[in-house]
């Protein structure tokens, strides 16, 4: 039996079309290692973001390239966004790479596979023209209570700096049959927490509808039993409409956790940058958000120096992440990404000065999340456990609470965890809350 290596970059979009790819190959019967040294073939799944994604990509297939002399490696496979958008390149400058998949063509992992092992270099990039359902096979890598489902792929915003529309192409989204059958299936599974995820959540369904899908789905997803929490990623907020906001309030199984990729508030920034939505949407927007006295937990990502952006413009974005006090922030430096109008653009910022103002914003985030997070002391939460840990007699467990999502945020510690399992959602109460991470205790 033939082992596959596999490794799986960026985003958990990204992942999701990694194990339908492992899912098709276990059809096949096929063995999945983790071990790229004893790999007759590997498959490296990459990203294309931004700068540093990109590299880490290059560097890790050079990486599993090695393995063609070091290990078992007989074929190795490039996959997902890097390979859509430098087709001739890698083919060019990396002749160790025996075939290239795009992200329209997760599907024909095996065609590749029986391509190169007839003695022809295989490169497959087809549109995006389908997405997986309910009925595609599919190995899920996360742990067994909790998944990812991708509602849609594809983007019709258009922003300026961003390179996604490119590789994935238009909003393309699932039938709200196949999600909700693919969810049942999942609680079925034992999966307790669906994270929802695609390229812009809350345009889910416009191709399909002329509007939103993304309430309706919602509305179906939180009758089925066995799902515990409903998690909501990528809301940009040209449709995040007032009966969405409500259904997040009211509905017990949604997690009141909103995550806005909202990446700046100068007005005249959000118009190089091409956002659907003002300064004056984007404040609207969060003064309703804010006004359910916090209920609801909200996050955010910002882009810092991008091309032409002034010390005006940037004071403006540091004094609104201050006043909104979000509970969590990522920020990014502005990356240069080829073919975008971005990149054309005059005014570029130089690199010192993107570090600067990323720690310079990342800083002040630091000193709003510890307070908020310290607000959090005394409140009652349910926590997902993922492992425990036993050291020196004590017993911790590690997870998170409704609030904290996977891979993004940070996590809740419970110590006097004797008898917890990972996947065991109980309750607890918060007695210490710092920048990142919250300390628990057992509640009754």
């Amino acid at each position: 039996m033939e082992k596959i290596g596999f490794v799986s970059l960026g985003c958990s979009k990204n992942l999701i079309d990694t194990e339908v790819m492992l899912g098709i190959l276990r059809d096949r019967h096929m063995e999945i290692t983790d071990d790229l040294e004893e790999a007759d073939i590997i498959i490296v799944n990459t990203c294309t973001f931004i700068e540093k994604a990109k590299q880490e990509s290059i560097d890790t297939i050079l990486q599993a390239a090695r393995y063609k002399t070091e290990g078992r490696c007989q074929i190795l496979i490039v996959t997902g966004c890097l390979s859509q958008q430098y087709k001739e390149e890698l083919m060019k400058e990396m002749p160790e790479i025996d075939a290239l998949l795009g992200t329209g063509s997760w599907d024909r992992i095996w065609d590749a596979i029986d391509t190169v092992k007839k003695g022809r270099k295989a490169c497959f990039m087809d549109n995006v023209s389908h997405l997986y359902n309910q009925n595609t096979s599919r190995l899920r890598t996360t742990p067994s209570y909790s998944a990812y489902v991708k509602i849609g792929e594809g983007c019709n915003n258009g922003c300026s700096f961003c390179i996604i529309p490119h590789v994935r192409g238009r909003l393309y989204s699932r039938p709200v049959d196949s999600v909700v059958a693919e969810v049942r299936q999942l609680a079925d599974d034992g999966v307790k927490e669906i994270n929802l995820i695609a390229q812009d959540t809350t345009s889910y369904g416009v191709d399909l509808a002329g509007h939103s899908l993304l309430p309706e789905l919602l509305r179906r997803l939180v009758k089925i039993d066995g799902i515990r929490w409903i998690r909501l990623f990528y809301l940009y907020p040209h449709y995040f409409t007032d009966e969405l906001m409500e259904l997040i309030v009211k509905e017990d199984k949604i997690c009141p956790y909103v995550d806005l990729p909202l990446q700046h508030i100068s007005q005249s920034v959000l118009e190089r940058m091409n956002r659907r939505d003002s300064e004056e949407d984007v404040r609207h927007l969060m003064k309703k958000l804010c006004s359910h006295g916090r209920k609801l937990t909200l996050r955010s990502t910002f882009i810092v120096g991008f091309p032409g952006e002034t010390e005006e413009e940037f004071r403006q974005l540091c004094d609104f992440v201050r006043e909104t006090e979000f509970d969590d922030v990522g920020v990014f430096t502005y990356s240069r990404e080829d073919g975008t109008p971005a990149a054309r653009m005059d005014n570029q910022i130089p690199e010192e000065v993107k570090e600067e103002r990323y720690h310079q914003l990342m800083a002040i985030q630091a000193k709003v999340s510890e307070h908020r997070n310290q607000e959090l002391e005394g409140s009652l939460h349910t926590m997902l456990v993922e492992r425990v840990e036993e050291e020196q007699g004590i017993c911790q467990a590690v997870g998170r609470i409704e609030i904290q999502a996977p891979d993004v945020d940070g996590l809740t510690y419970l110590e006097n965890a004797e008898g917890v399992q990972p996947g065991d959602m109980i309750p607890v109460r918060i007695s210490q809350g710092f920048a990142y991470d919250l300390v628990a205790e057992r509640a009754e």
